[in-house]
């Protein structure tokens, strides 16, 4: 974001040979509301240096702080604004990653922008927000020094947009709830009953709750309590969207009881009174809770309603409905990169004698809570005959949920990568290869139960985890398998098996059912060493829709983050979504859950998505497809430097999918960067495209795919492909991999280009030098460098070589001869050769 011209230049020139010792005052087209006001800092290098400076419009003066990474900066504007840029003059010392955040109070902050990879100069950031408190925090400077401003201004619009509170009492009559009751006399609902004869009371205890359902988000303008003679002396208000994550409105100490009215400013469904200390010996009793809503310019964002227009819902009695199928095949059947995307839901019941043929971003789901409430008694169908037979190409799209028996007792599911097949039951075989059994490369299959025989046939790999199948035929070069009952034993030293029999800790992804004719997410439980499906058990918990955004094509990045931060959760509909601003999820057990394999487009050089350093996100069943400006990490989980221990509840990313190129021009230095600890990768297909549109060594250049910075981080079923330098690099400590899939990128131009420290090739799979533990089996690094086929990479895998590291088969193919590995891991495995596509193999290291 360094802004530069020629004539800033030129002026800089002319300052170095005056040697003003002044400059003159910033310059710019309004005046900043943040000009001349109070500012403050958590530092100030020195007298010379205060916090002042930096909103004294002259950019001869500054702020500079101590110099650690953890430092703000802030501006007073005096009053509620509304602001539309912020716009940071660095001096040499800058800050390379920081957010920009606003707040009505100077104590609860939301962010406007966080920025990562800044070059320092002039960032200028268009935002949108409300507040009176504007600040810098800063989180990694870029220098050994602390962090410098000249300028930081902020632009908008002086007294924002006032709320006009209502008289109304939105709470009278509505449901509500409270942590306890004092007798059958004293319910939670006579606090909001209209009645002043008739009260709420409590137990004698601290803490104690009472909490109303407003129905509907609301904006929140005042609370009124009135109390009966046993009051509450310390107590919050608090506002919730969802019912379970709160945040405060008001603290209140020292309270007399009697008639109190509070201004509040928030939004939410619902609203509760948490006492932490009683007035008296007795408990907490009110007569009456009133809350007052009213209007902003922006009206709080809605949970729930439909599914949009790309969700197909149907039921066994739908009219025409193979000519449905028939209808989304014959568009998506070969549009690998168009911009149709398209979800069936099937309405649990028995459907006869339908073949669903699913193409390109089309989705199929039953939506009953087990996979047998929907039965098929046909087929789903993947096959490659848009390919001429061949199947290695057949990305994006999935199927879940669902029983099938298939019409001639085996299903055929031939994909590629980025095609999960997930908690289906196959009341007979699976064919997993294209008809003619030309080549194929998948593929995953999990929670999923096949009573007949599994036939990869021409698979070239596959992972299937905590399902069971009633045989398995063959395989060809890499066929993995955890907690599958049924699997076959581990052969790799001779064959492609590898077994493990259990799965250390797997989520399965949420998913849409209905609850009768109401829309529900279920959030399925970790489980740990598991084997075998997970239903019909379903150890988890159900979120009603309302508590969802359901985002709709035409949807802004703006508009989600809004309803990120009134806690809702997100429903991508299928569609292709452009993100002018990251979106950024900062609440615990937030789910993110796509339909249709909707897509998510990052423009002018913003990351697509940022996920704090909280317990238990659910990332689930998208696309993040980078755009043409380059962005500096697509998905982010965690902030730098994260080191809480969420071993008890995970982050999970499951089905996510990565792609630089391929639809056009697409630029990303980084694809998927993991900073927190523990997460679990269940299943990414992370790929700068070797085909397609806006295809070429820079003009879809993407230099790492998948960076592990946190420790205890767990990938099962982990595709990457095709990157400029590392596909995966791993710091982070007692890091585990259950089957890792790759192709080095076809188009390296010559061995030159992708030599580094001596070494002619950057490993597929990198362990980097200061871990200590790190473990993983059934890896597979397979070169086709057709720019220069003399290439010979040195080796497909790079790891320290201490006791804490184990590596478990690992093989290297060269593609048809087109280039050659020298070895397996560090420099060990005999190297390739020829044009036999045999694969190098290690069954242990070291």
């Amino acid at each position: 974001m360094r802004l530069r011209s020629l004539g800033i230049a030129l002026a800089a020139t002319a300052a170095l040979i005056a040697l003003p010792t002044t400059h003159p005052p910033a310059v710019a087209a309004e005046t900043p509301l943040s000009q001349g006001k109070t500012a403050t800092a958590s530092s100030e290098e020195n007298a010379g240096t205060a916090a002042a400076k930096g909103v004294d419009g002259d950019t001869g003066t500054r702020w500079s702080s101590a110099a650690t990474d953890d430092q703000w900066f802030q501006v007073d504007l005096g009053a509620t604004a509304t602001v539309s840029q912020v716009v940071l003059n660095w001096e040499a010392a800058y800050g390379k990653d920081y957010k920009v955040q606003i707040s009505k109070d100077g104590g609860t902050w939301t962010d406007l922008k966080s920025v990562t990879g800044s070059d320092g100069g002039v960032d200028t950031l268009d935002v949108s927000g409300q507040g009176r408190y504007v600040r810098m925090l800063g989180v990694h400077r870029a220098t050994q020094w602390g962090y410098s401003l000249w300028e930081f201004q902020v632009y908008g619009t002086a007294g924002g947009s006032q709320s006009a509170c209502g008289t109304a009492n939105a709470a009278q009559g509505r449901p509500a709830t409270a942590s306890s009751t004092e007798n059958a006399g004293t319910p939670a609902s006579a606090a909001f009953d209209g009645d002043t004869g008739t009260r709420w009371s409590s137990q004698a205890a601290d803490p104690q709750w009472l909490r109303v359902d407003l129905g509907s988000v609301q904006d929140l303008c005042r609370i009124d309590l009135n109390w009966e003679a046993a009051y509450g002396k310390d107590f919050q208000l608090q506002a919730s969207a969802d019912g379970q994550t709160w945040s405060t409105l008001k603290s209140v100490t020292g309270a007399s009881g009697g008639t109190a009215s509070y201004d509040v400013s928030g939004t939410g469904r619902y609203v509760r009174v948490y006492g932490t200390a009683r007035g008296t010996g007795y408990g907490y009793s009110l007569w009456e809770v009133a809350v007052h809503t009213g209007s902003t310019g922006v009206p709080p964002v809605q949970g729930g309603g439909d599914l949009g227009p790309n969700v197909i819902v149907v039921d066994p009695s739908t009219p025409n409905l193979q000519q449905k199928f028939d209808d989304v095949f014959r568009q998506q059947e070969s549009s690998q990169f168009g911009t149709g995307r398209y979800q069936f839901l099937l309405k649990p019941g028995t459907y006869n004698g339908i073949n669903a043929q699913i193409g390109f971003y089309t989705s199929i789901s039953g939506l009953g809570m087990n996979p047998d409430d929907t039965q098929i008694n046909g087929d789903v169908t993947v096959d490659a005959g848009w390919f001429n037979g061949n199947a290695t190409q057949n990305f994006w799209r999935s199927a879940e949920n669902l029983a099938i028996r298939p019409s001639n007792g085996t299903d055929r599911w031939a994909v590629a990568q980025a095609a999960p097949f997930r908690r289906i039951h196959v009341q007979g075989g699976l064919n997993l290869a294209p008809n003619g059994y030309g080549w194929a490369s998948g593929g995953y299959i999990a929670d999923s139960k096949i009573d007949g025989t599994v036939g990869p046939y021409s698979q070239q790999q596959w992972y299937t985890r905590d399902s069971s199948v009633g045989g398995w035929t063959n395989g060809v070069w890499n066929m993995t398998f955890s907690g599958v009952q049924g699997a076959p034993a581990t052969n790799f030293d001779s064959g492609p098996y590898t077994t493990l029999d259990s799965t250390p800790v797997s989520r399965e992804k949420p998913f849409l059912y209905l609850d009768g004719s109401a829309y529900k997410v279920f959030v399925p439980a970790k489980r740990t060493n598991a084997r075998g499906v997970s239903w019909p058990a379903n150890a988890g918990t159900s979120l009603p829709l309302d508590q969802f955004y359901v985002v709709k094509p035409g949807a802004t990045a703006a508009t989600i983050n809004q309803a990120l931060a009134q806690g809702l959760n997100l429903l991508f509909t299928p569609g292709v979504y452009h993100l002018d601003r990251t979106i950024d999820v900062t609440r615990a057990n937030t789910v993110v859950l796509g339909l249709g394999l909707a897509t998510l487009v990052p423009d002018n050089g913003v990351d697509a998505v940022h996920v704090a350093d909280v317990d238990g996100v659910r990332l689930a069943g998208f696309l993040i497809d980078a755009g043409t400006a380059n962005s500096d990490t697509l998905l982010r989980i965690g902030d730098p430097g994260s080191s809480a221990d969420h071993s008890a509840n995970p982050t999970t990313m499951q089905d996510v999918f990565v792609r630089i190129g391929g639809a056009g021009p697409g630029l990303a230095t980084n694809s998927v960067v993991v900073n927190s600890n523990n997460v679990v990768i269940d299943h990414t297909w992370l790929w700068r495209a070797d085909h397609g549109s806006g295809v070429g060594w820079n003009t879809n250049r993407a230099d790492y795919g998948l960076r592990v910075n946190g420790n205890d981080v767990l990938a099962t079923g982990l595709f990457v492909e095709h990157f400029n330098k590392y596909d995966v690099y791993w710091s982070g400590e007692r890091g585990r991999t259950i089957f890792f899939q790759n192709e080095k990128a076809y188009d390296a131009p010559n061995a030159a280009a992708i030599t580094h420290d001596g070494i002619v090739g950057y490993a597929a799979y990198k362990v980097a030098d200061s871990v200590t533990t790190h473990e993983a089996w059934g890896l597979g690094s397979y070169c086709n460098f057709t720019a220069d086929p003399t290439i010979v990479q040195a080796h497909g895998f790079q790891v320290p070589t201490g006791p804490g590291i184990r590596m478990h088969d690992l093989l290297v193919i060269s593609l048809g001869g087109k280039g050659q590995y020298a070895h397996v891991v560090n420099s060990t495995g005999a190297p390739t050769s020829g044009t036999d596509t045999v694969p190098s193999k290690v069954t242990s290291f070291p």
